[in-house]
């Protein structure tokens, strides 16, 4: 062989692992919600901003691949099935769909978010170190609702009925119910637990809230209530209404009590991308919320004719006027 040609022969072999890097496929994380894009999309825009904090830019160096159950759990299963059969590089599943995704993952990585205590519900054997497939972030939104009757309290000490809007088929849901029964009993408060799968039902709820007389509402956090339906419903109905979450007060919701949904999905999307980068989720540590945040809506407050005390105004961390 000539010179020249084992030379250039060298130098096609060399250009080979350039090539076939450039042709590899990008990695998919799939992002699976018990909601809908409507009501997550700045919760959606809060991962994408993790992941680019963690170097990943979707649509560059990541694909994202979404499955939205609206309000319909039994899609739940098929759609985990089919982000496993893509073998998607990470899955990252809300409340609801996490236990579905992790019986199925296999060698798939998991990083969750979820209301629940994830020692508690099987998801991780401890939260300093999950050591299993699995890691993500907790937002305690399960003992939060007895806060939140406290806090109505202050707002409406006269409520005679409070009522509680749940989503039966999220697994914190009983936690939440025994919760706020505990805490109203303590204040002598009377609570009418209702109930929502679908934006449809959410109507339906309302309706039965106005039959009972409700004096006031305080929403569990659901992927299906996290909705824009309830704020336009509760001024329809002049009811006040207690979130937790930040954005629907700023939609002209008139209070909202918890940590903030967009930081720790914004978590979630570092995380995501720390897996993506080789880290072991076993020695991910679980997140949780260091602060709580009580935000309320003056301007809705005055439409409902309600004198916000003093006291509520200075631990507000934010007043919306």
């Amino acid at each position: 062989m000539k010179r020249r040609e084992f030379i250039g022969l060298l130098g096609g072999a060399a250009a080979w692992p350039l090539v076939a890097l450039a042709q590899e496929p990008m990695p998919v994380v799939g992002f699976l919600n018990s909601g809908s894009y409507a009501g997550y999309a700045p919760f959606v825009a809060a991962f994408i901003q993790g992941l680019d904090e963690a170097g990943y830019v979707d649509g560059q160096n990541v694909k994202i691949e979404y499955r939205w159950a609206e309000g319909q759990y039994d899609r739940i299963p098929d759609m985990v099935d089919d982000l496993v059969r893509r073998r998607v590089a990470v899955l990252a599943p809300n409340t609801p769909v996490v236990h579905a995704a992790l019986s199925a993952a296999g060698n798939i990585p998991v990083v969750f978010f979820t209301g629940d205590d994830p020692v508690a519900s099987g998801l991780v054997a401890s939260l300093n170190r999950p050591g299993g497939n699995a890691t993500g972030v907790t937002s305690l939104f399960g003992g939060l609702a007895a806060k939140q009757i406290g806090l109505m309290r202050e707002l409406l000490p006269a409520a005679t009925l409070v009522g509680f809007l749940v989503n039966p088929g999220n697994p914190i849901t009983e936690r939440n119910v025994r919760d706020a029964i505990d805490a109203a009993e303590k204040l002598d408060q009377k609570v009418e637990i209702v109930a929502a799968r679908s934006e449809a039902e959410i109507d339906n709820a309302f309706d039965t809230l106005r039959g009972m007389g409700a004096s006031a509402l305080l929403v569990q956090p659901d992927a299906v209530l996290i909705n824009k339906r309830i704020v336009a419903l509760a001024a329809r109905d002049a009811l006040p209404v207690m979130y937790q979450t930040r954005e629907l007060v700023s939609a002209g919701g008139l209070m909202s009590y918890g940590s903030s949904l967009a930081d720790m999905y914004r978590q979630m999307g570092i995380y995501a991308g720390k897996v993506l980068k080789g880290a072991n989720p076993a020695e991910l540590p679980v997140l949780q919320p260091t602060r709580f945040e009580l935000v309320i809506n003056l301007k809705t407050a005055n439409v409902l004719g309600l004198k916000v005390p003093d006291k509520l105004i200075s631990l507000a961390d934010e007043v919306i006027e």
